[in-house]
């Protein structure tokens, strides 16, 4: 038993240790703020900086698409007759159907100065531009009235641009002027917490275009106490560094900001730039600190707490059922089964560690046997390997014997005629694609286990992936006497995926569908699912043909393994295809199942991909899905 002295000592022991665990804790809690306000702040640069960068390429992109847009609609025939009626009828619905907020399109008639049409009612919204042949196109920021003039001064809109582009008649004289006005950014308040920060932009001269301060707009940053930090940003931008700093718009408000710089939209000299920031106070950056401090001091006391229960409470008790514990379990390897395991302490926690050490010893016991099923399951997967080499050998050796016989017979002149020649030879050649088709699917079986097969994806239209793979299927499936129904739908399907992969998938489940039908009919439809999270399509391949036994289904996308049934014997395959299939179709970022209601009842494949923006398809492809938006075939043998 423990003595009383010995109980002492370690009472005192725990209190003393209890004396510098209390200051470590004081001073881990401070050190733990510190670090998270630091890392709150870092992660708060790290935003705003990417922010600042996106809100750069919006306004670099948004300005382009403009431009782009402004430069085609001048070279429409419609604009250039000058027609009034059907101008504006034009850019009611190019105001309409640009990417980016318009507030007016306007076309004027340079040589008279009048306005032929508008968007916007007849203010006019710029002045003509040059009749210079150099300067075919103008853009430029209108910026809000300056303090102490006329003019309405906007809070929310801002970043005016005024993009204007020369108009010439069928004679090749320049007659009008194309300008639209356009609002780039409007000033709305952020959520607590958001760290998109509110925009700032700033000319390479020092004036200022975006504010959040409406009554800065339009006035110089020389004019304000951080002038020289702002000027100082300037130059870092313009030589291309994107950082983050710490800024004072007003008067002891600290200020947290990203920066980057993008070339001036409004004059084609790349060298001049325009600061872009987004900007945030340093109490919005540390939104959720007072949270943490909170959560460890509680945390602390708690500790405190829970250490002063245990030192006046626990201490005395821990030694001996610890002691036994330890001996019973130093002594598990003798593997006497006789002694049992300690138990009825006085402490309830050592009771559960005595049950716990009971549980993780039939755990271990349980682990041995699973342990050594798995090493029958290996053993037993060696022997499918086995088996598979077997099957492969035999899968490359009678092609080969068919290339080699073919091949002699017309070598040696043992046929009666031409014709008969082509036909070994066509029959040489058939094979030998064949084969190439075995090769190649044992070399992505060895990349898949080595874990270096990989996909090279890229935005297309799976419709016309669809048709491409249904019409190479077609041929084969009318040879063997078989109904094909394709239903694609009429929506876009635009994808993101490797094409040639992704035909090899869909050729080799049409293929199967095809070998394993004997009659009926194969159906091939594609449904697109919206979500608002992600949406998806699946692509749908349902045959009539000999089933699977749903007791072997999970077995067939493992390499390696055929599923043995007497109504597959017949067949020949490597059983490599839905395996190479599955992990394709995963690396594209989607998935495969198959699904049979039993032998003789058919098989139904679903591969379902993820949807992507059909903006991102190229322009060559959105032209042919609107020739091919309805797609529903039936083909009869």
């Amino acid at each position: 038993m423990t003595k009383f002295s010995q109980s002492s000592f370690r009472r005192i022991l725990v209190t003393r240790i209890l004396l510098l665990f209390v200051p470590v804790l004081l001073v881990g809690e401070i050190a733990a703020l510190n670090k998270a306000r630091s890392s709150l702040l870092r992660t708060a640069r790290q935003n705003l900086t990417e922010s600042a960068t996106n809100q750069g390429d919006k306004i670099v992109d948004a300005v382009a698409a403009l431009k782009t847009n402004l430069l085609i609609a001048s070279q429409t025939r419609v604009i250039q007759s000058g027609s009034a009626t059907k101008v504006q009828s034009f850019l009611t619905d190019l105001a309409e159907h640009l990417p980016t907020h318009v507030d007016c399109i306007q076309l004027t008639n340079i040589l008279k100065g009048n306005m032929i049409a508008s968007s916007c009612g007849e203010k006019p919204i710029g002045e003509l531009i040059s009749t210079s042949p150099s300067e075919d196109f103008d853009i430029k920021v209108i910026l809000p009235p300056k303090a102490g003039t006329t003019g309405k001064r906007e809070t929310e809109n801002q970043l005016k641009l005024l993009l204007s582009a020369p108009v010439y008649n069928r004679y090749g004289n320049l007659a009008y002027a194309l300008i639209l006005q356009t609002t780039l950014h409007q000033q709305t308040a952020n959520q607590p917490g958001s760290l998109m920060g509110a925009l700032v932009v700033i000319a390479e001269d020092g004036t200022i275009l975006v504010h959040p301060l409406a009554e800065r707009v339009g006035t110089n940053i020389k004019d304000y106490p951080d002038a020289k930090r702002l000027q100082s940003l300037v130059k870092n931008a313009i030589i291309g560094r994107s950082d983050s700093t710490n800024l004072y718009f007003t008067e002891g408000k600290e200020l947290v900001a990203g920066y980057t710089a993008i070339a001036n939209p409004t004059t084609t000299q790349n060298s001049q730039k325009w600061l872009i920031l987004a900007v945030t106070s340093v109490e919005n950056a540390l939104f959720g600190l007072e949270e943490i401090k909170l959560i460890l001091i509680v945390l602390t006391v708690g500790l405190i707490g829970a250490s002063l229960l245990a030192s006046f409470y626990l201490a005395p008790y821990l030694a001996t059922p610890v002691e036994e514990l330890r001996d019973y379990a130093l002594n598990l390897h003798s593997h006497h089964a006789a002694q049992p395991i300690p138990h009825n302490f006085k402490i309830r926690e050592l009771n559960q560690l005595a049950q716990a050490i009971d549980q993780m010893v039939e755990r271990l016991k349980a682990w041995a046997e699973e342990l050594e099923i798995a090493w029958k399951e290996a053993k037993s997967a060696n022997q499918i390997k086995s088996q598979f080499l077997a099957t492969t050998s035999h899968e490359l050796r009678n092609p080969l014997n068919i290339i080699i016989n073919c091949v002699r017979l017309v070598r040696e002149g043992l046929c009666d005629d031409r014709d008969e020649e082509m036909e070994f030879l066509k029959r040489a050649d058939e094979t030998a694609i064949h084969l190439l088709g075995i090769i190649n699917d044992l070399l992505d079986i060895s990349k898949i286990e080595a874990g270096k097969l990989s996909v090279v994806t890229k935005p297309i239209e799976l419709r016309q992936l669809l048709l491409e793979v249904i019409n190479l299927q077609s041929v084969t499936i009318q040879q063997k006497g078989l109904q094909l129904k394709c239903d694609l739908g009429d929506e876009p399907l635009p994808v993101k995926v490797d094409a040639a992969k992704l035909k090899q998938v869909l050729i080799n489940i049409i293929g199967n569908a095809t070998k394993f039908t004997d009659e009926g009919m194969i159906t091939i439809s594609a449904e697109l699912f919206p979500s608002y999270s992600k949406s998806h399509v699946i692509v749908s391949i349902k045959d009539t043909g000999i089933g699977i036994d749903p007791t072997q289904q999970h077995k067939l996308f493992r390499p390696f393994v055929m599923v043995d049934g007497t109504s597959t014997r017949k067949f020949e395959g490597t059983g490599l295809g839905l395996a190479i299939s599955r992990n394709l179709i995963e690396l594209m970022g989607g998935k495969i199942t198959l699904e049979s209601l039993g032998l003789n009842q058919g098989t139904t494949v679903e591969i379902k991909l993820p949807l992507i923006d059909i903006s991102l398809l190229p322009n060559l492809e959105k032209k042919e899905d609107l020739g091919n938006r309805k797609q529903s075939v039936s083909i009869l043998p």
